[in-house]
């Protein structure tokens, strides 16, 4: 599996590090609820786990944001200590799949996980993106449009995969940038650069664009109507 471990703990954090990555997992770790939400919003995880009280922001928001404005199917289990009836049902409200009460057992939060993973995908969560004729493989990372295979840089093939997991909405620039740069974007428009290399790969040899330009907003990749946006 591929995890993401938001939590603020230290000692916790390693102690999920060294069990899983012994068993075979790969993880990601983010100490406050901004970062976990950029990591878990731009990156293909297989499950998160979620701490609850979170700096800057906390484990029910970040599950709010993920699901209604990053659309993310991500299964997700909530990590706290808050074991009252109300706490449950808010994390469960809140966009949570599972909820495990601190202090618990390695073995018992491997088992949920492995649980929560296999529903995932036994219902069919998207390892291959899909957009018009346009396919990008989140395992292999082989980007296809009309089965003609498209040669991306790195930060090409990562806009182009946030793009598609939040199509047909729109994404802002700053999202874009966060995708790229985090918090510490370079000086002058890199992104409208990108954007234009993007283009050339995914429309340049094909009559349907399927990547616009939304003023004042962003980009998105969709399904061409009426008459495509141009420019970067």
């Amino acid at each position: 599996m591929r995890l993401l471990v938001v939590e603020d703990n230290r000692n916790l954090t390693a102690n999920l590090f060294d069990y899983f990555e012994a068993r075979g997992h790969v993880l990601d770790a983010a100490p406050d609820g901004v970062t976990g939400l950029h990591l878990a919003s731009t990156h293909a995880y297989d499950a998160v786990v979620l701490d609850w009280m979170l700096p800057r922001l906390d484990g029910p928001e970040v599950l709010r944001r993920l699901r209604n404005e990053h659309g993310s199917d991500v299964p997700v289990i909530m990590l706290t200590a808050r074991d009252e009836l109300p706490d449950k049902i808010q994390g469960f409200r809140a966009g949570a799949d599972d909820y495990l009460t601190k202090p618990f057992d390695l073995p018992e939060l491997e088992v949920r996980l492995e649980a929560l993973v296999s529903r995932s995908q036994g219902r069919g969560r998207r390892h291959v993106l899909e957009v018009a004729d346009l396919r990008l493989d989140l395992d292999t990372l082989e980007a296809t449009r009309g089965g003609r295979a498209l040669h991306l840089y790195p930060a090409c093939r990562k806009l182009l995969e946030v793009l598609m997991q939040a199509s047909p909405a729109a994404v802002t620039r700053q999202r874009l940038e966060q995708a790229l740069w985090g918090d510490d974007p370079p000086d002058g428009d890199m992104l409208r650069s990108h954007i234009y290399e993007l283009r050339r790969s995914v429309d340049g040899p094909f009559p349907r664009k399927l990547i616009q330009t939304l003023p004042r907003t962003g980009y998105r990749i969709a399904e061409p109507s009426g008459e495509p946006m141009h420019g970067a």
